[in-house]
């Protein structure tokens, strides 16, 4: 399946003359394939994770947010694919649209898969598929290795992220406690909202 056949349902779920999300996809010019961690607050505060993969952004929405702890494991719930541009995007979804709420970019970088099948590497859309894929991240707020693995699946589908132990591994910091503000524009939720630049 091609990269924009995926992004069917992220296309249905909007409204492009209301909302200021961007509805087409790009290149992102880099070699190595990008992550991002979005603070979004719609119904409920909630982080969304997403990989690339395959042309679109692989996607997760992660109530507490990742954590930079082994032992603590996150709740993710996938949601559709994303188009490549929405690596970039802050703003404000207006009510009565899917999604309606403040984003930022909490965090962003490149990551390396790390998902293997018997000494193989395995593909990122593939790994997704099968319901386990393993990465390293290179962000600005979190780095090192992370897994993402299906327990449930069916209408209910649901993940656990888990922050590999490796020396980027931290039990006494929590980044998302104490580092609120956008990588992209410095801003705060509240300063989107508020539409107030850096």
């Amino acid at each position: 399946m091609s990269g924009s056949d995926t992004l069917d349902d992220y296309r249905e779920k909007r409204d492009f003359s209301r909302t200021p999300e961007p509805p087409a996809e790009k290149s992102t010019g880099i070699v190595r394939p990008v992550f991002v961690i979005q603070k979004h607050d719609a119904t409920t505060l909630h982080y969304d994770f997403r990989l690339e993969a395959d042309g679109v952004l692989k996607s997760w929405a992660v109530p507490k947010g990742p954590s930079v702890d082994p032992k603590e494991k996150r709740l993710a719930l996938p949601t559709e694919d994303h188009p490549l541009d929405y690596a970039d995007f802050e703003g404000v979804i207006p009510a009565g649209s899917y999604g309606a709420g403040t984003v930022l970019v909490w965090d962003r970088g490149t990551y390396r898969n790390l998902t293997e099948k018997e000494g193989q590497e395995v593909g990122v859309a593939e790994a997704v598929r099968r319901g386990h894929v393993s990465v390293w991240l290179e962000g600005k707020k979190v780095r090192g290795g992370y897994a993402l693995t299906r327990f449930r699946t069916g209408k209910g589908e649901a993940w656990l992220l888990v922050k590999m132990d490796d020396a980027e591994a931290d039990p006494g910091k929590n980044p998302v406690a104490t580092e609120p503000r956008s990588v992209v524009s410095g801003r705060t939720l509240e300063d989107i909202e508020a539409g107030r630049d850096e």
